[in-house]
Formats: structure tokens, C-alpha cells, sequence
């Protein structure tokens, strides 16, 4: 199933990573056994993440990434199935294992990952090519940095090239980002730790995420959207000297993890689906979005349909 004939809402190309979450009292020392309380396996990785919570919404959606010819592979690609997510662009690869988390959370809360990312890192050049065809006829492409930063490089340019809208959230951070990364950014989308070491000072409240913001547009982007968590977000924008700060709904949080991915797949079925909207709205209904994500456990599965949000937000 070839999909170029009708245009995709929103192309995703990043990775997939398979959690492994094992739930103990405690995290182990070294060398230790310890008995944990609970297991369980979950679909993760940014891009999937994102991939995942814009189809949720409606957005018709692909997912450019690699696995591996594993089990894991093999469950990734029927979870994309069955989430819609279009998996022409899905390639399995024999050289590498399926990316993989293995997570170890104590009853504080606190955890301990180790991810290995393996087929994530096979993603380079020869797929985009692929999946050129489908980019050039999105709405919407998001990257990150969860696969090679080259790639994610490359998509940007190729969507902007075409004229698709871009998304880019660079996380994890890395200190040393090619300064190419916020040209192509239509809009520059980061939380506020990933904005402290990319601008080189404290982002802790919505003064500072302001300042931050200034700075990110400085480097070029088109607009920088700062997420604080419980503290909402900050948006700024190249045509408007001031920032907006876009206040969160308070909700109990249950499980905070992934809510960052939930937001920006949020985002980019906003982008796609209402372009003449403005981004302060849109960042309040991502926001909204988000927030109903905390609210179950799990990071895809606390991820909302449509069906489960309110009318207004659509």
C-alpha cells in the first residue's frame, strides 16, 4: 500500500524503541538480585510516541523508522497497524535489534534506563529517498533526536524544500546541535531542560523560558514552543516581539511519562488539520491533550482518542 496518491496529514521520522519496565522496591546495586513486583512491556521511542497520539486524534499518518527482524519488530509494526499509523515506510533490518529500554522503577518513582537503540541508528539517507514521494505531500513532519541527527537533518530540509510544515524537537538534547537545525524549523519545540543546555542558562519558569525562547528564534527559527510541564507553555514568534504564555489545565497526574510526545503528536494534528490557526491556540489544545495523557499510566496507552476529548478541542 503505496500512499503517495492521497496526501498524508503528518509523517513522523524518528524512532521506535520497545519498553521494558520492570517495577521493584528498589533500584539494584551492582551485582545484586533483586525481586521486582512488576513486568510489563510497552511501545515507545519520541517518534512512535508522536506518530502515535496525532493518529490518535485523526490525523492521517506514517512513520518513517527502522526495527529489527525480531520479535519486537514484528509487534511494532502490528501496534502501528493498529493505531492506523501507514507502515509503508517501516523498514525491518537484519543487521540490528529492534531499539530496546530496559527500565527499572522504584516505588519512589525514580528510575534507572539503559536504552540501547540499535535499528533506530540504521535510518539514514536511502529511506528518506523511499519515502520522499510521501514527505513532499505531507501537511506536517516531525523529527527528533532519537536516530541519527544527520537524518532528522535531512528529512527537515527535504520537507522544507517541498514546502511541508516542520517540526522539530530536539531531544534528547545534545549540547552540540548543527545550527542548520533551527532554519528548518518551522516550529522549534523543547521542553525546558532540552532549552537550558541548548541556550546555556536556567529555564525553570515562564520568565526564563521567555528569554530562552528569544534566543532560540534568534538562531532561526520560525517559532520556539517552550513546554514547562504544570507551568504550560511559553510560544514565541518571529513576527510578534512578545512571547505568549500559554497557562496549563490543572489535572492530577498519574504518570507523567511520554506527556512530552503527546503534546507535540497533539501539535502537529493541530498544524495539519487547522493551519490558519493560531499557535497559541494550538499549543493550548496540545496542552490539553497532554494533560489528559497524565492522567493513566503508560506512555502510548495513557495516549487520548478523539473520542475521549472534549468537542471543543476539535
Amino acid at each position: 500500500m503505496i500512499m503517495t496518491e492521497e496526501a498524508l496529514d503528518v509523517i513522523v521520522v524518528g524512532s521506535c524503541m520497545t519498553d521494558l519496565v520492570s517495577q521493584a522496591p528498589r533500584l539494584p546495586k551492582a551485582g545484586e538480585t533483586i525481586h521486582g513486583h512488576k513486568f510489563f512491556i510497552g511501545f515507545g521511542g519520541k517518534g512512535a510516541n508522536q506518530c502515535i497520539q496525532a493518529a490518535r486524534l485523526g490525523a492521517k499518518t506514517a512513520m518513517v523508522c527502522k526495527v529489527g527482524k525480531d520479535f519486537f519488530g514484528d509487534n511494532y509494526i502490528q501496534n502501528f497497524k493498529d493505531n492506523g499509523v501507514h507502515t509503508d515506510f517501516v523498514g525491518q533490518s537484519s543487521g540490528s535489534a529492534t531499539g530496546a529500554a530496559s527500565i527499572i522503577v522504584n516505588s519512589a518513582g525514580e528510575n534507572a534506563i539503559v536504552i540501547v537503540a540499535g535499528a533506530n541508528m540504521l535510518l539514514g539517507s536511502e529511506e528518506l529517498q523511499k519515502a520522499l514521494p510521501a514527505i513532499s505531500h505531507a501537511k506536517v513532519l516531525v523529527c527528533q533526536l532519537e536516530i541519527s541527527p544527520q537524518t532528522s537533518l535531512q528529512a527537515l530540509r527535504l520537507a522544507q524544500k517541498n514546502g511541508v510544515k516542520t517540526i522539530f524537537n530536539p531531544a534528547p538534547a545534545i549540547p552540540d546541535l548543527d545550527p542548520d537545525f533551527y532554519r528548518v524549523s518551522d516550529v522549534f519545540c523543547c521542553n525546558e531542560s532540552e532549552a537550558e543546555l541548548l541556550v546555556g542558562s536556567p529555564v525553570a519558569n515562564v520568565e526564563e523560558a521567555n528569554q530562552a525562547g528569544q534566543e532560540l528564534l534568534k538562531r532561526g527559527c520560525g517559532s520556539v514552543i517552550i513546554t514547562l510541564g504544570s507551568q504550560g507553555c511559553v510560544v514565541v514568534k518571529t513576527q510578534e516581539s512578545i512571547s505568549k504564555h500559554v497557562p496549563p489545565t490543572p489535572v492530577m497526574a498519574v504518570d507523567t511519562t511520554g506527556a512530552g510526545d503527546s503534546f507535540i503528536g497533539a501539535l502537529a494534528f493541530y498544524m495539519a488539520h487547522y493551519p490558519t490557526m493560531i499557535l497559541e491556540e494550538m499549543a493550548h489544545r496540545a496542552n490539553q491533550v497532554a494533560g489528559r495523557s497524565v492522567q493513566a499510566a503508560g506512555t502510548q496507552t495513557s495516549y487520548p482518542f478523539r473520542d475521549d476529548l472534549s468537542a471543543e478541542l476539535f
